[in-house]
């Protein structure tokens, strides 16, 4: 009896973008591609048995080669393959299981509250697709989904400025940024750090998938033998349903996918959720190469929805809700569809805390989380200028120089190939940012009472003779402040700053109507930085003042006398 099921294979949008490559040439170019990937073993993804998995695989992966090597060696032969014209095998899936059907509502549950508003579901209800007139600019339709699109954004960035140092961006072809693409969501996913990758994967069937006569509802994965996505979690029959699966409901499923001809008619929430399948890798080159075999998946109208359940899937359910502090709240806004802080942080650092801080802070007695390490990527805020919140270190200064900046109603990116903008702190960087710290409302001062533990924070001398001593040097008119250059020229007189005076920063927002001519694509301008410590605040300028947050004496000169929008 036949149990495959056919892999699908139409595309997204009709744009650049959402072509599937179609040519040997191309398939090549992106197979080989995912080598470029941390090496890990190389997996296959195999037929599903008659017996449902009982340990959550979605779909078994097994290792076929302990070794590097052994990796791009095979996948060397799929790009010969793909050259050579040979056809693919069929993406075959297998069941759903009780732990993913619960965990998929969980989710639901975590990031749209009791009701799903169709209207915010459908301006979500996009796939990733790039602009056409720059070609790795990818292009958000409508307001909302800039929570996913724009961290992924940042990460392909990331990944150019890394490895692809000195490339045209407007001359990038569209194979390589889809291969791009993929790179930058395998990145996003491995921030996850979970044992295995759970892919979120959309079934598309023609008409209703309930069987004439059935006892038992078999959604999501329309004859497969599992219990809706929406169903209240905890039932008694997730188990019992996920078990009465057979090989022929796998076949009748696979007939329902070769008769769907209309892969991008619209669907409503309930019949989003109930059309989820998840499939399961052990690394992360397994996925690379499934998003490769599969881009109509990311392209298709549910691509950026797909790609968040699957971060989502992967973290776990019950990780994600540990890391928020208010589930009470849906992640994604009911009225005005914008994701929230925890959505956003979970996209660029792999864990859904809710705040922008380092560490944690205790507010009124609650320990509150915040970033824990140096994120790859960067966050900015207007919000912080307005003082709704402080960003910390671990944000403001990122492992590569990308930053995700935050306005009241939308995110954009920030980036450059300066890569001195994130160079290791000096000491006397250390020691500003340290001094800034006991400042949170930027007055460039402290109190004198707090200088014993600005140098205890920096593993200076904090006895409390030496401090009294120190007090009375700066301060020496016992005003009760120690302003931040006599700290500096005392502790740390001849040290330059990293940053270099002048450099060039980029900036991309991914909504048309926000970019000239309503085409999407970067802009350019030339920054320095001023002498002093003193800046003005130009609120009729939110771009200047957002920048500000990171670097308080900068000022930029935009390219082409365009301003870029944040919103």
């Amino acid at each position: 009896m036949n149990d495959e099921i056919v892999r699908e294979q139409s595309g997204g949008e009709d744009s650049s973008s959402s072509v599937v490559p179609k040519s040997p040439t191309a398939a090549a170019s992106m197979t080989l591609a995912s080598a470029a990937l941390e090496s890990h073993t190389t997996t296959t993804i195999t037929t599903a048995s008659s017996n449902p998995p009982t340990s959550g695989a979605g779909a078994s992966v097994s290792p076929s080669s302990p070794s590097a090597s052994a990796s791009a060696s095979a996948l060397a032969t799929a790009s010969a393959s793909a050259s050579s014209g040979q056809e693919r095998q069929p993406l075959q899936l297998p069941l759903l299981n009780a732990t993913d059907m619960r965990e998929l509502r969980e989710i639901k549950q975590l990031l749209w509250g009791d009701n799903v508003r169709e209207d915010v579901f459908k301006r979500w209800s996009q796939g990733f697709e790039f602009s056409k007139v720059e070609p790795s600019a990818l292009v958000q339709k409508q307001g909302g989904p800039c929570a996913v699109i724009a961290p992924v954004q940042a990460y392909l960035l990331k990944i150019i400025i890394m490895d692809l140092p000195g490339v045209k961006l407007s001359e990038i072809p569209l194979d390589k940024s889809q291969n791009l693409l993929i790179q930058a969501l395998c990145n996003i996913l491995k921030n996850c750090r979970a044992p295995r990758y759970r892919i979120v994967h959309l079934l598309r069937r023609r008409g209703n998938a309930t069987e004439a006569g059935s006892t038992k509802e078999r959604s999501p994965v329309g004859q497969a033998g599992s219990a809706p996505a929406g169903q209240a979690a905890g039932s008694s029959e997730d188990v019992e349903v996920a078990a009465e699966a057979t090989p022929a409901s796998v076949n009748e499923l696979s007939q329902d996918l070769q008769l769907d001809q209309d892969m991008h008619r619209e669907l409503s929430p309930d019949e989003f959720h109930e059309r989820l399948h998840t499939l399961h890798f052990d690394d992360i080159a397994a996925v690379a190469r499934y998003y490769m075999e599969n881009y109509g998946q990311l392209g298709h109208t549910y691509g950026v929805l797909l790609f968040m359940y699957s971060v989502f899937l992967t973290k776990g359910a019950e990780l994600v809700a540990a890391d928020i502090s208010d589930t009470s709240e849906p992640l994604i806004h009911s009225t005005y569809g914008y994701g929230g802080q925890s959505l956003i942080n979970l996209m660029l650092t792999g864990r859904a805390v809710a705040h922008v801080w380092d560490n944690e802070q205790d507010v009124g007695g609650l320990k509150l989380r915040g970033i824990c390490e140096q994120s790859d990527i960067g966050f900015i805020t207007l919000m912080e200028q307005m003082r709704y919140c402080t960003v910390g270190s671990f944000f403001k200064n990122p492992r590569f120089p990308v930053w995700v900046m935050g306005s009241d109603t939308h995110l954009t990116v920030l980036f450059s190939n300066e890569k001195r903008l994130v160079s290791p702190e000096t000491p006397s960087e250390t020691g500003r940012r340290i001094f800034k710290s006991y400042d949170p409302e930027g007055n460039n001062f402290i109190s004198t009472t707090m200088l014993r533990e600005v140098l205890a924070a920096l593993n200076l001398v904090s006895e409390p003779a030496y401090v009294a001593l120190m007090q009375k040097r700066l301060d020496p008119e016992n005003l009760g402040i120690i302003l931040l250059n006599a700290f500096m020229d005392e502790f740390f007189p001849l040290e330059r700053r990293s940053t270099p005076d002048t450099f060039e920063l980029m900036h991309y927002n991914g909504i048309p109507g926000s970019n000239e001519n309503n085409k999407v694509r970067y802009y350019c301008g030339s920054a320095i930085l001023l002498e002093g410590d003193l800046k003005s605040i130009c609120t009729s300028n939110p771009m200047v003042t957002c920048l500000q947050t990171k670097w308080p004496n900068i000022e930029i000169n935009w390219h082409d006398a365009h301003m870029p929008s944040m919103n």
